[in-house]
């Protein structure tokens, strides 16, 4: 079973599940999932290879997508469902693997496609820290920003540092081993009629106008809305626009 951080009680509303995506942690989501279990209760969870949940020797959508599952089944589903980024993607597989367990779904800033880039560079980057040397976080973050392209990702890499033990909290060679996976999603008839929203940053790339058909293939009632001045961490750039679009989306009737 996932590692779960809970926020608040359950109510009369569908408890609300978030994924987190590649190299974060339930964690990263405290503040906003905190603000959003006023009314619901908001289960974080840690996906598998990161954080405090098991290690796998595998990290395919179907395995990701089966673990929210059972995770959704243990918390009363069905329940709403986030997701960011690679958290976005097991979301939605779970949704079309098994569209009994969700509500409404929220993809944040993703599409159901392959993508051509990759993260194997930043694996390397925290492969090169010398965790002996590491006393402290900032003796890692010395380490890591001359490796790192952008140096808003250190303090993200870091979360997942644990110092006291010197180790990462992911499982670096199952993510590296498993990256093709994670770029692309995998083929399937199926479709999820339920209302799904695809929240996107507006100076984000990763949902265009081209991926729009092969969404609403698979998600026929998808809606798309932008928050403007954000990117790909749209929930980190512009937090309180996106709690408004997240709340706004929960509390719309189910069409």
């Amino acid at each position: 079973m996932l590692n779960t951080i809970l926020h608040g009680t359950p109510t009369k509303q569908p408890a609300l599940l978030i994924a987190h995506g590649l190299f974060g942690s339930g964690r990263n989501w405290g503040v906003i999932a905190k603000r959003l279990s006023n009314d619901r209760q908001v289960i974080a969870v840690d996906m598998r290879n990161h954080g405090a949940s098991p290690w796998y020797d595998s990290h395919s959508y179907p395995d990701l997508a089966n673990d929210l599952a059972a995770t959704a089944r243990a918390h009363g589903a069905p329940l709403d469902v986030l997701g960011h980024s690679m958290g976005g993607k097991a979301a939605m597989m779970l949704a079309l693997s098994n569209p009994g367990l969700v509500n409404r779904l929220i993809v944040a800033d993703i599409a159901p496609v392959a993508y051509g880039h990759t993260q194997a560079h930043n694996i390397a980057a925290m492969r090169q820290v010398d965790l002996s040397r590491v006393e402290k976080r900032s003796d890692a973050a010395r380490q890591l920003e001359p490796r790192v392209e952008d140096p808003a990702l250190v303090p993200f890499l870091l979360q997942s540092l644990d110092v006291a033990h010197r180790r990462w909290r992911l499982n670096l060679d199952v993510l590296e081993r498993e990256m093709e996976k994670i770029l692309a999603f995998p083929e399937t008839n199926a479709r999820f009629d339920g209302p799904t929203l695809f929240l996107s940053g507006g100076d984000s790339t990763y949902v265009t106008s081209d991926h729009r058909p092969r969404i609403q293939g698979l998600f026929p009632k998808a809606r798309f809305v932008k928050i403007p001045g954000a990117g790909h961490w749209l929930h980190a750039d512009k937090p309180r626009e996106f709690e408004a679009a997240v709340r706004g989306w929960l509390t719309r009737p189910l069409d």
